[in-house]
């Protein structure tokens, strides 16, 4: 058993959701994060309540709204002040978006560029000075297959914002590994079912289609999109990768559970915090 404490954004469903609860068997301690927990997401707090009292293990609802600094630092005392650390953040908040690039307005890049990237920098200016406290610490980013060369169509916004919140993570495994802080990227294939990402995906706000686009793309079905995405994305992506200071990349294949991930390449600095 071990006493390990972890953080993981947007976790009400998809990866987060499983992610936590794989981790709390696993015997970690872990915080699912997500927003309006007394609302909107009142029935999944529930339910992770039910899933720990049922499985007997230390998984926790918290209070967060990765685009609000002051609700971020409001959960990070939180969890320090019960706690006394915080060992591994798990960046998967995260919001889609399906039409073709020029019928989303510069505003809506904006938006989905803060929910992708710049949530990932407000929680992890509230995170990283305990982390370096402790001298010790794993983030863990989960990105997608498109940043490493399988880019279906229609998912642009979405895609631009994995590409930034990518660099972003390279470059702070690179200045955080002087403090014992390891970083793994984890690159999840085209998961079709398991997650909210299709239902809850976003539209272009220009409905009339560019020139020589089929009219009505722009309004595709959930179902449609996803049967559009399973015909155009590669099984297996296979991205080429530079080895990092204390840095991992993973690939996980194509299925309705994120299982079956591989790390690449072989050589890079292991993580030894969830070991």
């Amino acid at each position: 058993m071990t006493n390990k404490t972890i953080l993981i954004t947007g976790a009400s469903s998809g990866f987060g959701r499983l992610s936590a609860n794989a981790l709390a068997k696993a015997g970690y301690t872990v915080y699912a994060s997500m927003r309006d927990t007394e609302g909107r997401n009142a029935a999944q707090a529930r339910d992770v309540e039910a899933f720990a009292r049922d499985n007997k293990v230390d998984l926790r609802t918290i209070e967060m709204d990765v685009q609000s600094e002051s609700s971020i630092a409001t959960a990070v005392e939180k969890i320090v002040a019960e706690h006394g650390r915080i060992d591994v953040l798990m960046h998967n908040a995260g919001h889609m978006a399906f039409g073709p690039a020029e019928s989303f307005t510069p505003e809506q890049f904006a938006q989905l560029y803060d929910i992708n990237v710049l949530s990932t920098q407000r929680v992890n200016r509230a995170v990283l000075p305990q982390m370096r406290k402790q001298h010790q610490g794993l983030l863990v980013w989960v990105s997608s297959s498109s940043s490493a060369g399988g880019t279906p169509p229609y998912l642009s916004p979405y895609f631009a914002a994995k590409a930034g919140m990518d660099a972003l993570a390279v470059q702070y495994a690179r200045e955080l590994s002087r403090w014992g802080i390891e970083t793994s990227i984890i690159v999840p294939g085209a998961f079709t079912s398991g997650t909210n990402h299709f239902a809850h995906s976003g539209r272009p706000a220009d409905e009339a289609p560019p020139r020589n686009i089929r009219p009505g793309l722009t309004r595709i079905s959930a179902s449609r999109s996803r049967k559009l995405l399973l015909k155009s994305s590669p099984r297996m992506p296979t991205p080429e990768r530079s080895p990092r200071p204390s840095l991992r990349w993973s690939v996980c294949r194509s299925a309705p559970a994120p299982s079956g991930c591989m790390s690449i390449p072989a050589r890079t600095a292991p993580m030894s915090l969830l070991r």
